[in-house]
């Protein structure tokens, strides 16, 4: 039986202050139980349930991920508003019909808090192509009884495409990936997606704060105060979400990672109950840990990491991995640098290592466990999100300057070090800076550290800032071994003007031949 979801009500303040998520939990599991009072549960789907007629529901929130192997499988999501009949994906190429009906998972979530939030129940559906080529487009469909878009209902826009990554080893040809963070639901969340859009990504990014069903962002319970002591709670802004998003996220893999305010306390564990029920991450990372995963496009290997595991401004989940999130890391990092067909390393997650806004500025548990190995295995790019605004470093080696990178330059990661670009202008409101746009110099920022207290520091690392929207758009160039491969990072606003470039640059994998062997890659079984 699915395992029951309890919310996390009534926590009192000074023992919510000592507890973490997951013990707060656990917390109000036990007592909840023991009043025989479940406020909120999981998908006890579908005994004794009302189906809608298959034929007045329309799929809605369509969106794509790669699957464990980003290469011959993907994975499609999508959103009902009532319980529907066996549920399906359906997908065709160029050279037949459509395939069988492939079944969709069904994942119910039911969230409510007597006095605060409603009774309201969401119906996400997932399923996975699998077993596909390389390199390869496909349509496809998605329906259930009554409804099948391959048979016409829906109409044209019911059907859309997909194309799976790369064979490994072969350069393809010249290709563009994006990415933003802290995106929210606003008319101009919405512009960024068309922006986005517009560069033709083979995926896009998204570094933490998606959505903003939880506005407060301290991974806290829902409660009827909106103050300090509680989170407010709305889950109806993930509906709304999807669909805005669906016009670009039902054709580009939407690869996203977790910030704060995507800790939702009412979902257990961590908070990331919730989560699990609409995404589907690859799962290539560690168990406890849904948002942290690794795959490989191309000549980029790409690691999506969860920072709240390392917050200390924020701590409700700082230290639920219990360390085996840092060290699949490490790990992870060793296998890629080790891989002939990958020449670049990016790095993407919430929480800044490196930014000076008046509001987050830099987060310490991030400098201090996880910068020591991008440093380690020449991390090329690191992209964050929380700080609403563009920020970008000059190269780095153990926090300080190895390299000025100015707008237009060009870097040797091995040589050079770690460019960090903080891009979380994705569609909320705008931070500001202490100092002018315009300054280069050095001057006075802070970072947090354990305890939630913040340093100052002396910055000179802080080399573009901008506080408009804007999103990354990034273009690759592999090349054959020995010859010179490049990623150059362009910072867009959303009506297509550029603010800022730069070139990462290196000689590609020297042991790389038309016949090359592979190593197996462990995210991919």
């Amino acid at each position: 039986m699915p395992r029951m979801e309890i919310p996390r009500v009534g926590v009192p303040d000074a023992l919510a202050s000592r507890l973490t998520m997951a013990e707060q939990h656990e917390f109000l599991s036990r007592r909840t139980i023991l009043k025989g009072a479940v406020l909120a549960a999981g998908p006890l789907l579908l005994q004794g349930t009302a189906y809608a007629d298959g034929d007045k529901v329309v799929p809605a929130g369509r969106h794509l991920a790669f699957g464990r192997n980003p290469r011959t499988s993907m994975r499609v999501a999508w959103q009902v508003p009532a319980p529907v009949r066996k549920p399906f994906l359906r997908i065709a190429d160029g050279h037949g019909g459509w395939s069988h009906r492939i079944p969709a998972e069904v994942r119910a979530l039911h969230s409510e808090v007597a006095g605060v939030i409603a009774p309201y129940d969401q119906y996400y559906l997932h399923a996975e192509a699998d077993h596909l080529w390389p390199g390869h487009t496909y349509r496809y469909a998605v329906g259930h009884e009554g409804f099948d878009p391959a048979s016409g209902d829906g109409g044209p826009a019911a059907i859309s495409t997909f194309t799976t990554a790369p064979a490994r080893g072969i350069p393809a040809g010249k290709f563009t990936f994006t990415a933003f963070g802290d995106q929210g639901v606003s008319t101009t969340a919405l512009a960024q997606d068309g922006a986005v859009a517009r560069q033709n990504p083979r995926f896009h990014l998204l570094a933490g704060d998606i959505a903003y069903a939880d506005p407060s962002g301290s991974g806290k319970p829902p409660g009827s105060k909106p103050d300090a002591d509680h989170d407010l709670f709305d889950p109806k802004v993930w509906d709304a979400y999807y669909r805005q998003i669906e016009g670009v996220a039902a054709s580009v893999p939407w690869m996203v990672t977790t910030g704060n305010h995507d800790m939702e306390a009412l979902y257990s564990p961590d908070g990331y109950g919730g989560q699990v029920k609409r995404w589907d991450f690859p799962g290539t990372g560690p168990h406890d840990c849904p948002s942290v995963y690794s795959f490989i496009y191309g000549n980029v290997g790409v690691i999506s990491l969860d920072a709240n595991d390392v917050s200390y401004e924020i701590p409700a989940n700082l230290g639920y991995s219990h360390g085996s999130q840092t060290a699949w890391l490490k790990r992870r990092l060793r296998y890629l640098r080790s891989q002939p067909d990958v020449d670049f390393i990016v790095v993407f997650f919430h929480h800044c290592a490196y930014s000076t806004t008046n509001q987050h500025a830099s987060e310490g548990g991030v400098r201090e466990q996880w910068v020591p190995l991008f440093d380690e295995y020449r991390v090329d790019l690191v992209i964050n999100g929380h700080n609403h605004i563009y920020e970008r470093t000059d190269a780095l080696r153990d926090g300080k300057v190895t390299r000025e990178v100015k707008i237009g330059d060009t870097v040797e990661p091995d040589r050079d070090g770690t460019v960090y670009a903080t891009c979380g202008g994705g569609g909320k409101s705008l931070y500001s800076f202490p100092v002018p746009d315009t300054f280069a110099g050095e001057f006075q920022s802070y970072h947090w550290v354990k305890g939630g207290e913040k340093v100052t520091e002396t910055v000179s690392w802080s080399r573009v800032r901008y506080t408009g929207y804007s999103f990354l758009a990034i273009d690759v160039e592999p090349a054959w071994a020995g010859r010179r491969t490049t990623l150059t990072v362009r910072t867009l606003r959303n009506d297509g003007a550029e603010i800022d470039r730069f070139t990462l640059r290196r000689t590609a994998g020297l042991h790389r031949s038309r016949h090359a062997v592979l190593g197996a890659d462990p995210s991919d079984v």
